[in-house]
């Protein structure tokens, strides 16, 4: 599978606007892709009304707890290859392994046939990526058993995780090299405004230095992708959310957390060797 040269929200991006060209790519990329997730960060000093306006109840929160891994210096993000674990409420949990940018048209027939796998197109703001995932389920005492070392972490992935993993990871880099990083905490629901056809998922990742990143999301099939947005679109403004508002990736904000702290543990290293 090769990287598409496809465009990728930045979260610093500020003018939301696509060329023509990358409406067209997007559109390519949608009709390869099973399914569309139209999504939007909201300032975190708007939250608060925001999920007032949207009429969301904050009793329906679940909390889950997230985990990444990769080499010290972030080989595998370097690569947009992304291996997370999260433990879930009540006991389970789930993995993934996921490439982003990818083209569809690149992707084996067999492997996007599974149901674990997904192809999927992310739209915000400003920009668009297509990413490629297996999934896979274990509980959230597994999660815990590979922090704690008892059991490797190759254990709490699937067969066709470890092939798409091997397929794609930097040459020389095994899973059983890789480190864990956080937990992050994050508070994830879904919910059904009265105001808008469609399900939305609200989730909000608390980092541990304190910041936080607030996102609302809807899923479509690629057919509807236009319509779904534009009304997507009218809901928030409705809600007073200003779509030109800087976006923020979750996964780059723990990525780049996790990088400060471990140059400066390094750094501190270092000064107690002198």
């Amino acid at each position: 599978m090769t990287n598409a040269k496809t465009k990728v929200a930045d979260p610093d991006i500020s003018q939301p606007r696509f060329s023509p060209e990358d409406t067209i790519k997007a559109f390519e990329l949608a009709m390869g892709s099973k399914s569309i997730e139209l999504k939007m960060s909201v300032p975190v000093k708007d939250y608060r009304a925001t999920m007032a306006c949207i009429g969301f109840d904050p009793v329906e929160v679940q909390p889950r707890q997230v985990y990444f891994f990769d080499t010290p210096d972030q080989s595998l993000n370097k690569a947009g290859l992304i291996v997370r674990a999260r433990r879930i409420q009540g006991g389970s949990g789930d993995t993934v392994v996921k490439l982003r940018p990818v083209d569809p048209a690149t992707i084996d027939a067999k492997l996007r046939d599974s149901r674990n796998f997904k192809i999927e197109l992310d739209a915000m703001p400003g920009g668009y990526v297509c990413s490629a995932s297996a999934k896979g389920v274990c509980s959230g005492q597994e999660v815990l058993d590979v922090i704690d070392g008892a059991v490797s972490l190759r254990s709490l992935f699937s067969n066709e995780q470890h092939d798409f993993y091997d397929a794609h990871a930097p040459e020389g880099i095994k899973m059983k090299s890789l480190i864990p990083l956080g937990p992050t905490f994050l508070l994830k629901a879904k919910h059904q405004p009265k105001k808008f056809k469609r399900g939305i998922t609200v989730e909000l990742w608390l980092y541990p230095d304190g910041s936080r990143v607030a996102e609302i999301s809807t899923k479509c099939l690629p057919v509807e992708a236009f319509q779904v947005a534009a009304e997507f679109k009218s809901f928030l403004a409705g809600c007073g959310i200003s779509i030109s508002s800087i976006q923020e990736s979750k996964t780059k904000t723990a990525m780049d957390y996790f990088k400060t702290q471990l140059e400066s543990a390094q750094s501190v290293g270092k000064e107690a060797k002198k």
